[in-house]
């Protein structure tokens, strides 16, 4: 007899979620709407020492604005890639630079070579050393970018004893900490203050002690918590086979290093001392993209394969940025940002202004649920926010800085973040049991990071 079908198992709610391009132009069509809810309106603006700065109690309603026809909704989209150009671009070069550096196995050689000469007896102190590495792969590298490297970290976990959800918990966390509140990040720091017309990456000391704090407790937090958890490991949770005595760093793979090390060296002298941005760090990345692949003996025509392979990669994240830049196409047309800006203040007029960027914070956690992407928050929020700073008194650096940090780490939790999602799989741990691992960690970092918006505002960060 033919056994009866068994009835299909309903998919888990986190992957139901719509596309995050599905969620932005949801968004944008609710954007589009309140244009006719939201009165336009303006305040004055004026120039002082190079910033344009809001005047406070210069709001006023405008009457003259016309509506929004349905089909500027879908103009509004090809204008908003226009005005994210550079932000796509260095998201494509990036990602082709960080595929041409994956695929010489130098990272990986690099990382199995550290681990075999520290012992696999010293437990905390690998996972504590991965923790710091995965975290400057994060502040340095990305966040999607970083996704092959994962199976790495179970590969040490499971050298030294421990199950897959220790290294997923190690690169994951270290990757999503570095990426969040990184201090050199030209996705959401570098386009965030260009916005608010601040030096690109200027303020790094907060953000820095932020950092390091952070990896810390994600370290002792990893050591004291998720070791001793109770995981089933699947067959194949050791992810690779190849054993720690067996990874070597050839004259090529410390070539490769040393080009991308000196290449990051370059850019960040040029970003503070001569005031590149995006477009020159882009440049940089192009450069060090062809310097490494000539190192690895790869012919023009290789290196512009792989550049194209990589740039393949990371082309849903570059559209998610475009499409996030329409919404702030339809609210200038609509000319309703600085009304917005305005019913806010008028809401947060009594709220102390520490717990004003701790809402910011909260308040950008929540818009990464439905726009993950760090670039296209920046564009969408920080003309809201950055005005909004101005007007209730504390500085445009913490609020970037508040902003960053709802942003980033809810990276970690969102079942939107692609990224997250691929890593997790590839450390060969399930969302439920991500969540579990994760959580009570998310508590104490959240409540680190409060505390340092409030140590930044009193201290006239």
């Amino acid at each position: 007899m033919t056994p009866a079908p068994t009835p299909d198992k309903p998919s888990p709610w986190y992957r139901t979620v719509p596309d995050p391009m599905v969620l932005i132009f949801i968004i944008l069509v609710a954007t589009y709407l309140l244009t006719f809810v939201i009165p336009a309106g303006e305040f004055e603006r004026v120039t002082e020492a190079g910033r344009t700065l809001v005047v406070p109690e210069s709001f006023r309603y405008l009457d003259d604005v016309a509506a929004i026809a349905p089909f500027d909704i879908f103009v509004a989209i090809p204008q908003g890639l226009i005005n994210a150009s550079q932000y796509l671009f260095i998201v494509f070069i990036a990602g082709g630079l960080f595929h041409i550096l994956q695929k010489t196995g130098a990272l990986e050689n690099a990382i199995g070579v550290a681990v075999n000469k520290v012992g696999v007896h010293r437990r905390n102190l690998i996972i504590t050393v991965g923790t710091f590495i995965y975290g400057f792969f994060g502040v340095a590298v990305g966040y999607e970018n970083n996704i092959a490297l994962v199976p790495i970290a179970v590969l040490i976990a499971s050298a030294i004893g421990c199950s897959s959800l220790v290294g997923t918990t190690m690169a994951v966390g270290g990757i999503g900490v570095g990426f969040a509140l990184s201090p050199i990040n030209p996705y959401t720091v570098g386009v965030a203050q260009g916005i608010a017309e601040l030096p690109t990456f200027s303020g790094a000391w907060l953000r820095t002690l932020l950092l390091l704090c952070s990896l810390s407790l994600l370290a002792l937090y990893i050591c004291k918590r998720v070791v001793p958890m109770p995981f089933k490991e699947s067959p194949d949770a050791a992810g690779m086979s190849r054993p720690l005595n067996e990874y070597t760093l050839s004259r090529r793979n410390l070539a490769t290093l040393a080009a991308f090390v000196g290449g990051l060296a370059v850019m960040l002298y040029g970003v503070f001392t001569r005031g590149w941005y995006i477009n020159e760090i882009a440049a940089m990345f192009l450069l060090m993209a062809i310097v490494i692949g000539a190192l690895n003996g790869l012919s023009p025509n290789g290196i512009v394969a792989r550049l194209i392979e990589g740039a393949s990669s990371v082309t849903a994240g570059a559209m998610v940025i475009g499409l996030a830049a329409s919404i702030q196409v339809i609210l200038n047309e609509a000319s309703i940002i600085d009304t917005i800006v305005f019913g806010l203040s008028g809401l947060l007029s009594g709220v102390p202004a520490a717990l004003t960027a701790i809402l910011a914070s909260v308040l950008q956690g929540v818009i990464n649920l439905f726009v993950p992407s760090g670039s296209g928050q920046a564009l969408v929020t920080m003309p809201i926010l950055i005005p909004l700073a101005d007007l209730v008194g504390i500085s445009r650096q913490l609020m970037i800085t508040a902003f960053q940090v709802g942003d980033g780490l809810t990276n970690l939790i969102i079942p939107t973040s692609g990224g997250m999602l691929a890593m997790i799989a590839l450390g060969r741990v399930s969302y439920e049991q991500w969540l579990k691992a994760i959580l009570p960690f998310m508590a104490m970092v959240y409540l680190l990071s409060f505390a340092g918006l409030v140590l930044g505002h009193v201290v006239g960060y």
